[in-house]
């Protein structure tokens, strides 16, 4: 991250004070600045956590596809393959949650780990069912704007300058925008 808002007022108020901050009271203007960039910096940090956890899901499909075509190295994928790597993606947790039901003693409940991976499958599934969202893998371009976006570190803004699409356990594809404003499609 880059220059924090606390830093910023600490270098403006040691340049005032001729490079000592060392006697400030705690009502004093100077302490209350310093108080006010601590808890914007801690709010700031709170919300950028939060936007990660609501972007890495969308960041981890599309690194999924990705691989998927640097596998197959080739330019396009086909409908046919789109719907067979969404259906990769879709399930690639139930062995795991498999293993998890498994390693449980009968009669006992199920461990937390095992709850939050029914309930990611559950999600993904329910998802699946009505229209998955996945990158447009189907144009050049598009295709073109994954590897930009593979290249970029993995930015969020490209990753907005793709086009998506929603396909269906059925196999329908329909265009979709892309980021989904709330859960609802």
């Amino acid at each position: 991250m880059g220059t924090s808002t606390l830093d910023k007022q600490r270098k403006a108020i040691q340049k005032k004070r001729n490079g000592t901050i060392d006697a400030l009271h705690q009502y004093s203007r100077d302490s209350k600045r310093l108080r006010q960039a601590s808890i914007r910096d801690a709010r700031l940090d709170k919300l950028a956590a939060n936007r990660g956890r609501k972007e890495k899901p969308f960041m981890d499909r599309a690194a999924f596809f990705r691989d998927r075509i640097n596998e197959l190295r080739v330019n396009v994928l086909t409908q046919e393959q789109v719907a067979e790597f969404t259906h990769q993606l879709v399930h690639q947790l139930d062995e795991e949650l498999a293993a998890e039901k498994k390693a449980r003693r009968p009669g006992r409940p199920a461990s937390t780990k095992e709850d939050l991976l029914r309930r990611r499958v559950e999600a993904l599934t329910a998802e699946h069912e009505t229209g998955f969202l996945v990158p447009e893998l189907t144009t050049e371009a598009n295709v073109a704007r994954l590897e930009r976006w593979a290249g970029s570190g993995g930015t969020w803004s490209y990753i907005c300058a793709m086009e998506w699409v929603r396909v269906s356990k059925s196999g329908q594809v329909k265009p979709a925008v892309f980021p989904p404003s709330s859960g609802n499609h």
